[in-house]
């Protein structure tokens, strides 16, 4: 009985440590807003040090609370990844990905909105800069025309899983590192 009682507590804090996580919201506990920060040729992604500027595909950052410089991302495999990990136990004060029905996928410069008011589409056949991503959309029918042209499926943010965001297979295959 010990067993399953130890087991409940884990699964109720993971699931508690995941929805803090994951909200995304666009205020600081200080009530100032906080808005995207644009990258620029020399920004890295916080994770392996890539530069953004010289990948294809959407990008995101996250603000954790008490930090007012965001963790970047070369692609939005690594924020999901980073943010359904259950190692995550930073809250984040807010996240941002790039609206790719606006942003040149080859060139994503702005265009940044938060991530968990997106729509997104997993399996595309357009790669990022890791290789398979999740392209990123402010509006659903920008999102439903991609997946038309490119194949994958139609998500929203609360539905993607941790097991969708695996980074195994990126780094490995990426020639240009």
């Amino acid at each position: 009985m010990i067993i399953n009682r130890r087991q409940f507590i884990f699964n109720t804090l993971i699931t508690a440590i995941a929805g803090s996580t994951l909200i995304g919201c666009s205020q600081s506990t200080t009530g100032k807003a906080i808005t995207a920060v644009e990258i620029d040729p020399h920004t890295t992604c916080d994770l392996d040090g890539m530069l953004l500027a010289d990948y294809p595909g959407p990008k995101a950052q996250i603000f954790y609370q008490g930090k007012d410089t965001p963790t970047f991302f070369c692609d939005t495999v690594e924020m999901f990844h980073t943010l359904l990990s259950p190692e995550q136990v930073k809250v984040v004060s807010a996240a941002f990905v790039q609206d790719m029905g606006k942003a040149d996928w080859d060139q994503p410069h702005g265009n940044w909105i938060l991530a968990k008011d997106g729509y997104y589409v997993l399996g595309s056949k357009r790669h990022g800069s890791m290789g398979p991503t999740i392209a990123s959309f402010a509006q659903e029918a920008e999102a439903q025309k991609f997946a038309g042209q490119w194949g994958g499926k139609l998500l929203r943010y609360a539905e993607i899983k941790a097991d969708m965001v695996d980074l195994s297979g990126g780094a490995l295959h990426d020639t240009r590192m």
